[in-house]
């Protein structure tokens, strides 16, 4: 039998024992290292390349002015939907219409030149040198007439050689005669052609000139020729405003696109007719759809960025998106639906190959894995680890073969 003296110090023994015991345990847990895990789940997997892009419409209607001169009136607000026909603005356009008049005027006069031009010049001048040529060749063969019967009687001794040479005389000089007038008439001719010619040129800058401030005019008088929105309206009344200035501008925002500036790396995931996702600050609780149209035929530089700028329609029943507002473009690549998925982050890289490493009670061990689609936080796991199964996520830790760690699942 122990005595009362033996019976402590055996307490006091076992008590020791098991602090030392305690303390070990409470040492060796304190050095193993706190890793975050997370568990290998089935999902629906969605990959996307996420971008910006710029709001444009489709078929925009801009107004320019078409001479320099003052705004009269403003007839609406930016931004009000407006009906085809109405009004939108006025300019001062009495000198415009003053150097109109004054062109038509002219135009009138080039014209009635180019008539009497073509008729053969002026009529005067044309009626004398016809009249001059028909007497003279009327003398000329009256002459040519007497001529022969003065020959005759020459010969029969009823005339004399002096009579003779007397009509040749005359005969000669009414045969130059009608030559000069011939000459004179073939000169009117040419003088004539020459003026159809170069009054037909005045006529034709004339109907140009006219044609041109009869559009500039247009100008003066903006009117919606669509239903739609004036979604930019830099003028007020009394502004002065120079020829070629941007005076409206309004378009159907019912059918409108986006404009996304895909960065290089990303140009290979993307084809026609993916679905898009268009997100606006402005109104952060509304998603447009849409899908991938014109694809980037070239790369240009976009800021610090290399991009190709893709063309993308937009499903929109009210008039919402304002051009050139800047917007977050989501496009869909691929779908996945109820595929095991894990954090992008818990992949590591040895070459061609990919691994995690997986926990299995209280250790680390590494496992190859082969990975499908992916998103910006999630990846498609196609091979190598099972529906519920724990894989490590990296830290300050340097993970290794069979390294032991206390595993800490997010909250």
């Amino acid at each position: 039998m122990l005595s009362a003296v033996g019976r402590r110090l055996w307490i006091f023994v076992i008590a020791a024992l098991a602090l030392t015991a305690v303390l070990v345990f409470v040492s060796s847990r304190g050095s193993t290292p706190r890793v975050n895990v997370v568990k290998v789940a089935r999902e629906n997997l969605s990959s996307t390349v996420t971008t910006n892009g710029k709001v444009e419409p489709i078929s925009p209607v801009p107004f320019h002015a078409g001479f320099s001169t003052s705004v009269e009136k403003v007839f609406v607000p930016e931004g009000q939907q407006v009906r085809r026909g109405q009004p939108l603005f006025t300019l001062d356009d009495k000198s415009a219409r003053a150097e109109l008049n004054q062109a038509r005027a002219d135009l009138s006069a080039q014209e009635e030149a180019l008539r009497i031009a073509k008729a053969g010049g002026q009529a005067a001048q044309v009626a004398k040198a016809a009249a001059d040529l028909e007497k003279a060749k009327a003398s000329r063969d009256q002459l040519s007439r007497d001529n022969a019967v003065l020959v005759r009687l020459a010969a029969e001794k009823a005339a004399t050689p002096m009579e003779l040479e007397q009509n040749r005389l005359a005969l000669a000089q009414a045969a130059a005669d009608v030559q000069s007038l011939e000459k004179i008439r073939q000169t009117v001719e040419v003088q004539a052609q020459s003026d159809t010619s170069r009054v037909a040129l005045l006529v034709q800058r004339g109907r140009d000139q006219v044609q041109d401030l009869e559009g500039q005019l247009k100008t003066a008088h903006g009117a919606a020729p669509i239903d739609g929105t004036v979604y930019s309206l830099p003028i007020h009344m009394g502004d002065f405003v120079k020829e070629g200035d941007l005076l409206a501008e309004m378009a159907d925002l019912h059918q409108v696109r986006v404009r996304a500036f895909i960065d290089e790396p990303d140009l290979g995931r993307i084809s026609s007719h993916q679905p898009v996702d268009i997100l606006w600050d402005a109104h952060p609780d509304r998603v447009w759809t849409g899908s991938t149209e014109i694809l980037p035929k070239a790369v240009v530089s976009h800021g610090t960025r290399n991009v190709g700028e893709l063309l993308c329609s937009v499903n929109s029943d009210q008039p919402e998106l304002i051009p050139n507002v800047t917007v977050d473009v989501r496009i869909k690549i691929s779908e996945r639906p109820n595929v095991l998925v894990i954090p992008r982050g818990a992949i590591f890289i040895d070459g061609s190959k990919r691994f995690v490493f997986v926990v299995e009670g209280d250790r680390l061990h590494r496992r190859d894995i082969k990975v499908g689609v992916a998103n910006p936080t999630m990846i498609e796991v196609d091979s190598g680890l099972k529906e519920g199964e724990v894989v490590a996520l990296p830290g300050d830790i340097r993970f290794k073969e069979n390294l032991r760690i206390r595993s800490v699942f997010p909250e």
